[in-house]
C-alpha cells in the first residue's frame, strides 16, 4: 500500500472520528442547529468554527510549500464561477441537510451506528451520484450541428 493511500485512509478515519465524537452524525443535533426560532443548539457552530483552525493552518502551510509531501502538486479548486450547477448542487445539499439533518461526510460516518436511516441516506446519496454521472456523461451531451 502506498503512503498516499495510507495517509488518505488515516485522514478519513480521523475526520469520521471527529464527526462521531462531536455528535455531528446525530441528525437531531443538526436539525436543532437549524431551528433558529425554536430550541436552537449552537454546538454545530462551535464545531464549524473549530474546523477553521486546522483549515487555516493547512492553507498557511500550502502558501509556503511548492508541493504536498505525498503528492506532486496541490489540488485546490481555482474556479470561482457561480453557475447553475453550483447553485443547483448547493440547493440540493441545503435541502437534504435541512430536511434530514445529514450531509455526505456525517452520512458516511454514521454508517458505523448501523441505523437504518443512515444506510438509507447513504444509499440514496450513492444513487444520486450515479444518476448525475449518467445524466452528465459525454454520451448524453447535446450534439452540435455543423
Amino acid at each position: 500500500m502506498t503512503y498516499r493511500v495510507l495517509a488518505s485512509i488515516l485522514c478519513g478515519l480521523l475526520f469520521g472520528a471527529g464527526l462521531v465524537i462531536s455528535d455531528m452524525v446525530n441528525p437531531g443535533r443538526v436539525l436543532a442547529f437549524l431551528d433558529i426560532t425554536g430550541a436552537w443548539d449552537p454546538s454545530l457552530a462551535f464545531v464549524m468554527g473549530g474546523a477553521l483552525i486546522p483549515s487555516s493552518i493547512a492553507y498557511a502551510i500550502k502558501r509556503r510549500r511548492s508541493r504536498p509531501v505525498l503528492e506532486s502538486q496541490f489540488h485546490v479548486p481555482e474556479n470561482r464561477t457561480i453557475d447553475g450547477s453550483l447553485l443547483g448542487g448547493a440547493t440540493l445539499f441545503g435541502l437534504g441537510w435541512g430536511l434530514v439533518g445529514l450531509c455526505p461526510g456525517p452520512a458516511i460516518a454514521s454508517l458505523v451506528t448501523g441505523r437504518w436511516e443512515a444506510v438509507l441516506f447513504a444509499a440514496a446519496m450513492l444513487a444520486g451520484m450515479f444518476a448525475h454521472r449518467i445524466v452528465t456523461s459525454p454520451r448524453n451531451a447535446p450534439r452540435t450541428a455543423y
